[in-house]
């Protein structure tokens, strides 16, 4: 009975000692995006219509005159050139 015990009492460290290692191996296989400190993830901007900051990798991009203009919506592009249009 006691043999039972302590084999019982050896495999349950063992086990505990492969699954900390197992862990340990996957959290450090993971890819990790690598990046600088203080980097910035994303910039945000002012749609010039309605006045709502949004970051730019989601605006729709429009050049006008040299300029590059990113807008919130189609909404607010297309207002924009309505009242462009006008001047």
């Amino acid at each position: 009975m006691i043999r039972l015990l302590i084999l019982l009492g050896i495999g349950y460290f063992a086990y505990k000692i492969f699954k900390s290692w197992m862990l340990a191996n996957v959290s450090a296989n993971k890819t990790v995006e690598k990046r600088s400190a203080g980097s910035i993830d994303d910039v945000m901007v002012k749609d010039p219509v309605c006045e709502v900051y949004f970051p730019k990798r989601t605006g729709i991009h429009m050049r006008v005159d040299g300029e590059d203009i990113y807008f919130c919506s189609t909404k607010c592009r297309d207002k924009f050139l309505e009242s462009h249009s006008k001047n």
